[in-house]
């Protein structure tokens, strides 16, 4: 094993030896800015990749979403988890929940209840495409 990487070098050494240290330099320079352009490339696709990956799995759920009937019904009650809270472009704060896996937004939520709290809701209505439903605070659960 040791043999043949010397005589590996020594065929390396023996087709550099002709070339002048700036050809080497110039040589060496170029193979750095290859590597880090590919490292470069290499990184930016991998990001594409993962974010185009990201964005067909949405895309995929969301179509099963709305073909789905909803598992809630108009003005019916539900006991739910409060998994979170968003803020409504109108600015009111709604709490988010689940039923099935089903998103249903609350409204009117009292400002002490806190994610992870049991509540019981009442069903409004459903979003256009009947991927999620608004739904009144009713009381605690």
């Amino acid at each position: 094993m040791r043999e043949r990487a010397v005589e590996l070098w020594d065929v390396i050494r023996s087709s550099l030896s002709g070339a002048s240290s700036t050809e080497l330099a110039v040589g060496l320079g170029a193979a750095i800015l290859a590597l880090v352009l590919l490292a470069l490339a290499t990184r930016g696709l991998r990001r594409r990749w993962r974010v185009r990956r990201d964005r067909r799995r949405s895309r995929s759920r969301h179509e099963a979403a709305r073909e789905r009937e909803p598992p809630v019904a108009i003005g019916e009650e539900y006991t739910v988890g409060v998994q979170e809270f968003s803020h409504h472009h109108s600015g009111d704060r709604h709490a988010v929940a689940k039923v099935e896996g089903f998103v249903v937004f609350v409204t009117d939520v009292p400002g002490d209840v806190q994610p992870s709290d049991t509540i019981r809701v009442s069903i409004l209505s459903f979003n256009r495409g009947r991927t999620s439903a608004t739904a009144t605070f009713v009381g605690r659960a």
